[in-house]
């Protein structure tokens, strides 16, 4: 009898790795939450909370509050998984007049929050009232869509706001609106 030994290669060739499918990385996901009404944030914070609690790191970005000097470099912790910023203003924004020292925050907010993202410590990020920020003029759309499209694939994020433009819709995985029904 004859045998013949070979030598085990400590280099695999590319088609003899196998990966247990548990050790992937899962995708995130794009979740638009929309309502004719700006009162729904509670909903979200839930998710956002029990996602904290579970150990993985949230970032509740809130683009048309102020008036507490909470700016980018001053973020609220909550416990170690989640962290809330709004932009650095003297007050929350109503309506699209807003003064050159307010669009400069709110630009310098989103800046500060795509880079936090590309970080990659977050796995849920909250966009508050994105949708109101865009359609006031404060960030581009498509900077938004480039920066959905270009984020670290297992970040999850959560839009939120009235009147959310088609292109975020378009690229969302999931779309809730909320609603009133009145009942007769």
């Amino acid at each position: 009898m004859v045998s013949q030994l070979q030598p085990l290669s400590l280099s695999p060739s590319p088609t003899s790795i196998v990966r247990h499918p548990l050790l992937q990385t899962v995708e995130g996901t794009v979740q638009v939450f929309t309502a004719v009404h700006r009162n729904f944030f509670t909903n979200v914070m839930v998710q956002a909370l029990r996602i904290a609690d579970q150990g993985k790191a949230v970032l509740i970005v809130q683009f048309l509050k102020g008036g507490i000097h909470q700016g980018p470099s001053q973020p609220v912790q909550f416990g170690q998984n989640l962290d809330w910023v709004r932009a650095d203003m003297p007050r929350c924004i109503h309506g699209p007049e807003v003064s050159p020292g307010e669009r400069e925050a709110i630009r310098d907010l989103w800046a500060q929050t795509k880079a936090a993202i590309a970080r990659g410590r977050y796995g849920l990020v909250v966009l508050d009232e994105l949708s109101l920020a865009v359609n006031y003029g404060l960030i581009p759309t498509q900077d938004v869509v480039d920066f959905l499209q270009q984020r670290p694939p297992q970040v999850d994020v959560i839009l939120t706001g009235p009147d959310m433009p088609a292109p975020l819709l378009n690229i969302a995985d999931q779309v809730t609106e909320f609603r009133r029904n009145i009942l007769p």
